[in-house]
């Protein structure tokens, strides 16, 4: 099998940062030498490390990825964390604008009564979450829209990882991401909060009663997305986290 120090000197030299963990995960995925090739040529003209192993960590577990979906990023896990200190044993669950279903699976691996579905406007996205998820509660459609009608009323967590991302600055993301992952997956209009304005205006109607809307936000945005929230009949709050770097907000129905 190929040399592990000549492995890490390659991708330092392509500008990875975390050269020798990466080098120890291909050599670990690869099944023969020709194999590490393969992914040693990928990575340095720049394709996504998950990409290529065809799985990301997140919160402990590795998520199935396929090419052009959005890789669950860590700050996410801020919010599956506190999606599961709301979440009863036997919570209905909802995952939209769900990617990967990263933060379903990972719900569900904590709260494992808990019955979980998922949805995405982008066909291979939903492709990705039916192999993470029970293919059979994974959907496809725009926001609610793509949700069995059966579920208005009955959501107790509902959380969202809108893209946020405004539009002007999806050119100063990293190239891994605005490359490779699809733009809507990251392009959130013109102050980010597109998505969560219409996400905002119809979530009351789909909680139960005590019901929690999650949603991810920056920092900046975090005061307006609370508004909308208001706006939508829930009650907005605000959490950070320094060790994530995150920013959420939670909207209950009363």
């Amino acid at each position: 099998m190929a040399d592990l120090p000549l492995l890490v000197a390659r991708l330092r030299a392509a500008g990875c940062v975390f050269a020798e963990d990466e080098a120890q995960l291909i050599l670990t995925a690869a099944t023969s030498d020709g194999d590490v090739e393969r992914m040693v040529r990928l990575r340095i003209e720049g394709e996504p490390l998950e990409y290529i192993l065809g799985w990301a960590e997140f919160a402990g577990m590795r998520i199935l990825v396929d090419p052009g979906v959005f890789v669950p990023r860590r700050r996410t896990e801020f919010l599956v964390g506190q999606a599961v200190r709301l979440s009863s044993a036997t919570a209905v669950v909802v995952d939209l604008c769900c990617g990967s279903g990263a933060l379903g699976a990972a719900l569900l691996a904590a709260v494992p009564d808990a019955v979980v579905y998922a949805a995405d406007v982008d066909p291979a996205a939903v492709a990705t979450a039916r192999r993470n998820l029970a293919p059979e509660r994974v959907f496809e459609g725009d926001l609610f829209d793509a949700l069995p009608t059966g579920l208005r009323g009955r959501v107790d967590i509902l959380m969202c990882n809108t893209p946020y991302v405004p539009t002007a600055q999806i050119a100063l993301m990293p190239p891994e991401a605005r490359e490779h992952e699809h733009r809507v997956a990251l392009d959130g209009g013109e102050d980010g909060l597109d998505l969560q304005r219409r996400v905002a205006a119809e979530a009351a109607q789909w909680l139960a009663p005590g019901g929690r809307l999650l949603v991810e936000a920056s920092e900046d945005q975090a005061p307006v997305t609370a508004e909308l929230f208001a706006a939508g009949g829930l009650s907005p709050s605000i959490l950070t986290s320094a060790e994530y770097y995150a920013t959420i907000v939670i909207g209950t129905r009363p």
